[in-house]
């Protein structure tokens, strides 16, 4: 599931789990994909006459992605990319009614979480035919958490486009203040210096959480706990399991070290309790160094990005992203084809995530570990590193949504005190499995 790092403000957790709900349910399944398209030799032509690509997204009206189009069409005249916008907060829903009413766009950006969702329902183009022939697009090019968001029952049906991992910022000046030496390491550490840095009588707190987004940033400590959200073969709750209990306890815990104030708030409007320095620890994807450079540069060099502190199943961290689909009611499929993967050139892809005054990362081995990231956004390094730690919250079964719905609102009650961790656990995974038990 994507939840930050959007071009326009972050989603809130509560809408995006809200909207994949809605999105599981709706219609549109059962459909057949056409598994022709895209088959051939050798690299896709240009049509012999106009074509128009419909392309759905919430960012059809960045400057960037407007360039880009007017760059494409010079190279492919033949081809007219038409941007058909919605709001981030209302995209999910609307790509979903329709799908469902049969006016699904040739091309969309959608939460890279997504893709498995609407391949399992029938809507999207498998793109193994166009990657074969393609001099651009590679699949082995793609970071592998990135590429498991896109791939379901062993083909891939997006391309990755951007995205971002979950790592550590944290006040140097509070942590300065409070006699300790750099980011904690260990989930032992972790805890000391919550507490270290917690005066709650002076409204100052070491931690922030977020119960309305309670279950993804509960996927970090599962991760590293050992634990995982579904068995293997997707077939069962596994987010219940004695590591999935371990890292509950851990992350609830938390809470005390944490402003009770801001637990119904969601992590982009909590990000000015850490720009006041009322909190000295934050945790939150690449997103985050961009909006306290953007909107709050007088803390600058008053804060630092770290690595999570390693669970005992080492270095592990979430990652989202989004990414580029095509939908299988397209009339223009070799059209729709050509903008994916010019959008997925090297240059275009810099010029989208790094590039940019934003802070998104590329989806690609190569641009994540070149020199240009490192020298263009040096903030941005650490997370890059961290992609190696990264693991896609893609569960593989598309009824997870509604399951991760459950667990958000089971733990989110852990965190208010109303019930205990492994009690929430427990009751998510019960409601869990009967999701899973349905047709």
């Amino acid at each position: 599931m994507r939840i930050h790092g959007s071009r326009s403000a972050p989603a809130v957790i509560a809408l995006a789990l809200a909207t994949s709900l809605s999105l599981a349910s709706c219609g549109g399944g059962g459909e057949r994909p056409n598994t022709d398209v895209g088959k051939g030799t050798g690299p896709v032509a240009d049509p012999a006459s106009p074509q128009t690509v419909t392309f759905f997204s919430w960012v059809g009206n960045e400057p960037q992605m407007k360039k880009m189009a007017a760059e494409f069409h010079d190279k492919h005249p033949n081809i007219t990319i038409k941007f058909e916008n919605a709001p981030a907060e209302q995209a999910q829903q609307v790509l979903s009614t329709r799908i469902a009413g049969n006016t699904a766009p040739d091309v969309a950006y959608i939460n890279a979480s997504d893709t498995n969702d609407y391949a399992a329902r029938g809507a999207l183009v498998d793109l193994g035919g166009y990657m074969s022939r393609s001099q651009v697009v590679k699949p082995d090019d793609y970071v592998d958490g990135f590429k498991t968001f896109v791939t379901w029952n062993g083909k891939m049906w997006g391309l990755p486009f951007d995205g971002e991992t979950t790592g550590l910022f944290y006040r140097t000046d509070r942590f300065k203040e409070a006699g300790l030496a750099g980011p904690p390491k260990t989930w032992e550490e972790f805890k000391a210096a919550a507490a270290k840095l917690t005066d709650a009588a002076n409204g100052k707190y070491g931690f922030e959480m977020f119960a309305s987004e309670a279950a993804y940033y509960f996927y970090p400590w599962l991760y590293q706990a050992g634990g995982e959200t579904l068995t293997q073969d997707g077939k069962d709750v596994a987010f219940d399991s004695a590591a999935g209990k371990t890292a509950a306890a851990f992350y609830v815990d938390l809470a005390k070290y944490a402003p009770r104030d801001y637990f119904n708030s969601n992590s982009y409007d909590g990000r000015v309790a850490f720009a006041k320095g009322d909190v000295a620890m934050y945790v939150a994807g690449a997103w985050f160094a961009g909006t306290l450079a953007d909107e709050y540069p007088k803390i600058t060099g008053k804060w630092a990005a770290a690595p999570l502190p390693d669970g005992a199943a080492g270095c592990k961290t979430t990652i989202a992203g989004d990414s580029l689909v095509m939908f299988n009611k397209t009339k223009v499929s070799d059209a729709a084809w050509l903008w994916m993967e010019f959008l997925s050139q090297p240059d275009n892809l810099a010029a989208w995530t790094y590039k940019t005054e934003g802070t998104l990362l590329p989806p690609t081995k190569a641009l994540l570990g070149s020199d240009d990231l490192a020298k263009e956004k040096p903030v941005l390094k650490p997370f890059a590193d961290l992609m190696a730690c990264g693991v896609a919250s893609a569960a593989p079964n598309p009824k997870y949504p509604r399951i991760e719905t459950v667990l958000n609102e089971e733990l989110s009650k852990a965190i208010y005190g109303e019930q205990t961790p492994a009690e929430a656990l427990d009751n998510a995974a019960t409601q869990g499995r009967a999701i899973l038990a349905r047709g």
